[in-house]
């Protein structure tokens, strides 16, 4: 894929964005750089690397056990705002 002014056009078209003339140079450059180095790592030969493996196929995590909790009322007691046990907080919507 090769990266030119109407590329860049139309992803600042589709992101709703409004970029400078030397943004939109920098953006060409950038993103043609990106697209170059992607396309060298294609000619690598993987032939003889092994298969990814997932991560939490090997995750040696402890048991799911049920343990004691913190006292509710101690941590309560720091809290600026509290109710009914809870935490209070400002409302945000």
């Amino acid at each position: 894929m090769r990266v030119d002014a109407g590329l860049i056009s139309y992803l600042e078209e589709l992101s709703a964005l409004s970029l400078s003339e030397d943004e939109k140079l920098r953006l060409l450059g950038d993103l043609d750089e990106i697209l170059q180095y992607m396309a060298s790592l294609s000619g690598l030969d993987t032939q003889n690397i092994p298969a990814y493996s997932l991560v939490y196929d090997n995750m040696n995590a402890r048991e799911d056990v049920a343990t004691s909790s913190l006292d509710r009322e101690k941590l309560l007691r720091n809290a600026p705002k509290s109710a009914n046990g809870m935490f209070v907080a400002p409302r945000t919507v």
